[in-house]
């Protein structure tokens, strides 16, 4: 009857190794749901509903529309008469508000001929310059549509070509 107590010692011996051994699966399992929850979070962005419907809306591909002629304007720099000429596209990804710049085009026209004749060949000079032309073009032309359409409707102004003389 020795051998009793030795079979009672293993078995308590080996039922902590199962429960650890349950717990560290469980502990594994809590870890690999929350790293999953977490990753989905991260790859999501922690966006809200309202953010995706924006995202939604910029899903639909962009359309350009370019505004012929190129703008030729004349300004006055100290040393002699300048010319300057510009070629703009407009990109949106709403088709009713091309269609409203279509449909306004000489009122575009006449807001950017005035912009574009107000400039000056130093301000013009460098990048920064013609960057903070490129963003008054942008807000001239989404003021236009806003006045037609209720919303500025173009998301950004190119200039394919650009010249000073």
């Amino acid at each position: 009857m020795a051998a009793a107590p030795n079979d009672a010692t293993e078995g308590t011996e080996v039922a902590p190794k199962k429960k650890k051994g349950k717990l560290l699966l469980i502990g594994a399992l809590v870890v690999l749901v929350a790293g999953g929850a977490g990753g989905w979070v991260l790859m999501k962005g922690g966006k809200s509903g309202h953010a995706d419907a924006a995202e939604a809306a910029k899903a639909k591909p962009a359309i350009y529309l370019q505004l012929d002629p190129a703008f030729v304007v004349n300004f006055q720099d100290a040393e002699a008469l300048r010319f300057l000429q510009i070629g703009v596209n407009v990109m949106s990804h709403d088709p009713e508000a091309i269609a409203a710049a279509k449909e306004a085009d000489p009122e575009i026209r006449n807001a950017l001929l005035m912009l574009f004749s107000a400039q000056d060949v130093k301000s013009l000079s460098d990048v920064r310059g013609k960057q903070k032309l490129q963003a008054a073009a942008l807000a001239e032309i989404q003021r236009v549509l806003k006045e037609k359409i209720g919303r500025p409707g173009v998301d950004a102004v190119y200039f394919t070509s650009f010249i000073m003389q």
